[in-house]
C-alpha cells in the first residue's frame, strides 16, 4: 500500500497504437452487460497489456472518458491481478458501465479477465 492508501502493485503496460487494438480484436471475446473485453495470446512472457475504448454512440466525449477512467481504476485497484503475461487485452466499454457501483463493476472486470462467467 502506498502512503495514500491505495494499493500499489505491478499495472500492465498500455496498448496504444490502433494496430495493437485491431490485433486484439482477432482473439477471444468474453461479452458481459458493463463491457466487452477482448482477449489475444501474444505466445510470449512479456508483461500483459491492456488498452480502453469507448464508441461514440455511447455518449460525448466527458462521457466516454468518465467511463474509461472507471475501467481503468477497475483495472490499476483490482483486476491486474489478474491479467496473464503475455496477453492484450481491449476492454470496450458500455453505457451501464457508468451508472453501476464500483464494486459491481470491479467483480464483472476480474470476473471476464479471468475467462469465467
Amino acid at each position: 500500500m502506498s502512503a495514500t492508501g491505495k494499493p500499489v502493485g505491478p499495472n500492465p503496460k498500455r496498448l496504444l497504437k490502433r494496430a495493437e487494438f485491431l490485433a486484439v480484436r482477432r482473439g477471444e471475446k468474453r461479452r458481459g452487460r458493463l463491457f466487452l473485453v477482448e482477449v489475444l495470446d501474444r505466445s510470449d512472457r512479456e508483461a500483459p497489456r491492456v488498452g480502453y475504448t469507448v464508441t461514440k454512440k455511447v455518449g460525448n466525449a466527458v462521457v466516454r472518458n468518465r467511463i474509461r477512467r472507471r475501467l481503468r481504476e477497475a483495472v490499476r485497484v483490482h483486476a491486474a491481478d489478474d491479467m496473464v503475461p503475455g496477453n492484450d487485452y481491449v476492454i470496450v466499454g458500455r453505457e451501464d458501465a457508468l451508472s453501476a457501483h464500483f464494486g459491481q463493476l470491479k467483480a464483472e472486470l476480474s470476473r471476464r479477465i479471468r475467462g469465467t462467467r
